[in-house]
């Protein structure tokens, strides 16, 4: 019985950086600029709620920011559909489009991926 706790601990400990993941905040240029004079990397997620790639990266990036080497990302989501002027502020032309920044620099961009080895590299290029 101890040892069925033990591992029943082990299993929710072993979880627990996954609750702990940054979900996307709505973007605000005052935050971006507040995480992009701070250091941070800052990533942009072009999202649409009817969008499978736009669920498939949200759930990479959680994943991926549940791990302690992204723990400073920044997630904004911009809405593809309702925010027109920041889709082209972002020079965006589809959904499911993520851009990355270090500071106020852009430093990639991918549209459409899901795979997690690419997203991963994609955030190693501001980490």
């Amino acid at each position: 019985m101890k040892l069925l706790l033990c591992l029943l601990a082990c299993a929710l400990l072993s979880t627990a950086g996954c609750a702990l993941a940054a979900a996307p905040a709505p973007f605000e240029a005052a935050a971006f600029k507040a995480a992009a004079e701070a250091g941070k990397p800052v990533i942009i997620e072009v999202h649409a709620d009817w969008c499978g790639e736009c669920k498939a990266q949200n759930q990479v990036l959680t994943k991926l920011t549940g791990e302690p080497a992204y723990a400073n990302l920044v997630r904004f989501r911009v809405d593809y559909d309702r925010q027109k002027d920041l889709v082209k502020k972002f020079g965006v032309r589809k959904q499911s489009t993520l851009v990355l920044y270090k500071g106020n620099t852009e430093v990639a961009r991918l549209v459409g991926e899901t795979a997690e080895a690419k997203i991963k590299a994609m955030l190693g290029k501001a980490i």
